[in-house]
C-alpha cells in the first residue's frame, strides 16, 4: 500500500492503530494531496479485534470472581480453533503433564469468548 511520487514515498498500513512512514525530501511542496480515511469502513472481524490475555482474565474476575490461568484460557481458544500465541513458558520435556481445565471454568473462559464476539 505505498507509492512513489516525485521523490516522496508514503506507506499507510491501517490495523487496530494507523502507521504512516514518510520520506520527506527538502524541496518546496508543488502539490499536496489531501485524503480521508472513514474508519467506519475498515470493519473489524471479531477475531481481528480479539482481546488480550489479561482482558480475559480480567472480564472473568469482575464477572464471576474467580480467577483463570492463561494455560486454561489457551487450551479452551484451541478448542474452538482459535489462533493461540507461542507459549514461553514451556515444559522440559515432552511428555509433561499439564492441568486441564476444569469444565466449570471452561464455561466461564467461553462466556467470555463469546462476551468479546470471539466465538
Amino acid at each position: 500500500m505505498g507509492s512513489v511520487d516525485n521523490g516522496i514515498f508514503i506507506h499507510a498500513v491501517v490495523l487496530r492503530h494507523v502507521e504512516t512512514v514518510v520520506c520527506l525530501v527538502r524541496k518546496t511542496p508543488d502539490m499536496y494531496v489531501d485524503f480521508k480515511i472513514d474508519l467506519d469502513e475498515q470493519d473489524l472481524t471479531a477475531s481481528e479485534a480479539h482481546p488480550t490475555y489479561e482482558e480475559i482474565k480480567a472480564y472473568i474476575q469482575k464477572e464471576y470472581g474467580v480467577k483463570v490461568s492463561s494455560l486454561y484460557i489457551s487450551q479452551v481458544k484451541r478448542k474452538f480453533g482459535l489462533e493461540v500465541g507461542e507459549s514461553f513458558n514451556k515444559p522440559k520435556s515432552e511428555n509433561a503433564k499439564q492441568p486441564k481445565c476444569p469444565s466449570d471454568k471452561e464455561k466461564m473462559i467461553v462466556g467470555a469468548l463469546k462476551y468479546f464476539k470471539m466465538i
